[in-house]
């Protein structure tokens, strides 16, 4: 949380210190806003306060407006996975699945999901982005995006979806350098990005081309998770075809598989 250890604490929660440490604002003028006995906030103290208490957008939009003060853009994609949505994850043990941010960022996943696609754990931040890895690369023994076999229509897709992105979160630097590396790396991208259009093209079925176990066609489900402007992408096979007995291997291979491509 941006806090130095301390001793374990009685109750959960942050002290009223702690919240005003997070928000860069002083203890007593946070007290005072506590009272209501403060002047207005700024926006840029309710931004402050936002973020130290870890409001989703729409408790951030309703802070801002108790305030006073309706709230500009959103500072930035939302990388926080409540944590119901992480249990569900886990209770999918049959189905591989990833949360994404609204710049493709995958920010959770379950084990079967690192064993279909990659190992997300052992990548740095900006390697987990699945629109840099669609465009950029890199692609080991030649398989674009895990060897799917919708790469080129998830490409159009997410440079349309990232797009609307950079227009809800324009001060946010990571979308800014994402779509700056992005139209400096790939001839496809800027094309796309030129044409201005936001369109989406849902996929429901596809097949990832996997180096051990071979194709695996699953069905691709997306869930909205509308105030964190995240998406759950669920992705399952028919019961009783060779791509579920191949899942059922995968789950038992593990991540072994980033051997035989790294």
């Amino acid at each position: 949380m941006g806090l130095p250890a301390g001793p374990r604490r009685r109750t959960p929660g942050l002290r009223r210190e702690e919240a005003a440490q997070l928000a860069f604002i002083s203890t007593e003028y946070y007290t005072r806003l506590e009272q209501a006995r403060g002047p207005r906030p700024s926006r840029e103290v309710l931004a402050g306060l936002a973020r130290a208490l870890r409001l989703s957008n729409a408790e951030r939009s309703h802070l801002h407006h108790l305030a006073g003060a309706p709230p500009g853009p959103p500072p930035g994609p939302s990388r926080e996975v409540r944590q119901s949505v992480l249990d569900l994850l886990q209770r999918l043990p049959q189905a591989a699945v990833i949360v994404t941010s609204a710049a493709y960022e995958v920010i959770a996943w379950n084990d079967l999901a690192a064993a279909l696609m990659e190992d997300f754990s052992a990548l740095p931040r900006r390697h987990r982005n699945l629109v840099r890895r669609v465009f950029l690369g890199p692609h080991p023994q030649g398989r674009r995006l895990y060897g799917v076999s919708d790469a080129n229509a998830f490409a159009r897709t997410s440079a349309r979806r990232l797009r609307a992105t950079a227009a809800r979160y324009p001060d946010d630097p990571e979308v800014t350098e994402l779509v700056g590396d992005l139209l400096a790396g790939s001839e496809d991208f800027a094309q796309l990005w030129a044409s201005h259009d936001v369109g989406a093209e849902p996929t429901l079925c596809k097949t990832f081309q996997h180096p051990l176990v071979g194709p695996v066609t699953v069905n691709c489900d997306v869930l909205d998770i509308t105030d964190r402007d995240q998406q759950v992408v669920i992705y399952t096979a028919v019961p009783g075809s060779p791509s579920e007995e191949a899942l059922r291997l995968l789950s038992v291979i593990g991540t072994q598989r980033m051997d035989v491509e790294h």
